[in-house]
This record gives structure tokens, sequence and C-alpha cells, in this order.
């Protein structure tokens, strides 16, 4: 399952310092970078729309037990090799974001415009986030930094 391979190789990046929360966002954000490449998904299923941002349910079910705490290597999968795009895309993902805390991941994955937040219902279960969505999401999120860069060039 390519979830657990990516799981895994996010675990490593990170020394295994990762909760269940962290790694879901760490995981939607490499997915998105992934998908906006044109290379496919790096999930194994659709991330759906869960209270605290995009989850992958499968790893949640799998990670749960650990609380907020680090998840211990559970994986049972070889992280992705030197020279892979999903390789380049993870790390460019804990490269950026990889030490801020899990609320700030929240805070990131949540933002109004986002895949998330045109999906999510509170209360509801099992709404999933189309993968188009979430590269819409990265189109936005590039479209505001080139926008951002611009502001700051003039």
């Amino acid at each position: 399952m390519s979830t657990l391979k990516a799981a895994k190789t996010i675990w490593d990046l990170l020394d295994g310092k990762v909760s269940n929360l962290k790694l879901q966002k760490l995981l939607y954000l490499a997915h998105m970078f992934e998908l906006a490449k044109g290379n496919g998904p790096l999930a194994g299923r659709e991330f759906e729309a869960w209270d605290y941002g995009p989850v992958e349910p499968d790893l949640y079910h799998k990670l749960k037990a650990y609380g907020g705490g680090s998840v211990p290597d559970i994986f049972h999968s070889e992280p992705y090799a030197e020279g892979t795009s999903q390789l380049d895309s993870i790390k460019q993902v804990v490269n950026q974001v990889g030490h801020a805390s899990p609320a700030r991941l929240v805070a990131i994955t949540h933002w109004n415009g986002g895949a998330w937040s045109k999906n999510y219902v509170p209360d509801a279960r099992r709404i999933r986030i189309p993968d188009e969505d979430i590269i819409e999401e990265y189109k936005a999120i590039a479209a505001r930094n080139a926008q951002k860069r611009g502001t700051a060039a003039a």
C-alpha cells in the first residue's frame, strides 16, 4: 500500500518523532505535491474531510491507538528510494513544514478555499476529498504565493 510506504518515509525523515495527526497532515501535503506534478496519488485511498483536517482513514485506524504521542515504526514497508518523485515530494514537505506543530499543520490544511474546507461537513463521516479538489488547492496556493512574491518585489 503506497500510504504505508509514504508514512514510513515521513517517519524515517523525522526520526520517528511524529504523531498520527502530524503524519496525516504531512502525508496530505506530500500527496498534494505529487498530484500537482501529475504523478498520481501518493496515498492508497482518498483522503476524507474530518474535524481536524484531511485524513487517510486506513492509516488513521492503524495509528489511533497511539493517541497524540509519537507512533512506533509499525509500517511494515520500505521507504521510498532516492531519486523517486514520491521521495522528492515528501522531502519537500518535510523540509518546509516537518517541524511545525500539529496545530500549525491543522491550520495549514484548514484554510478557507482549500480542498478540506470545500468538502468538510461538521459531524459527517466518510466525506471524501476528491483528488481534483486537492490539485485545485495546490494551484490556489501557488497563485497566492506568486502574488505575495510579486507584491514583495514591487
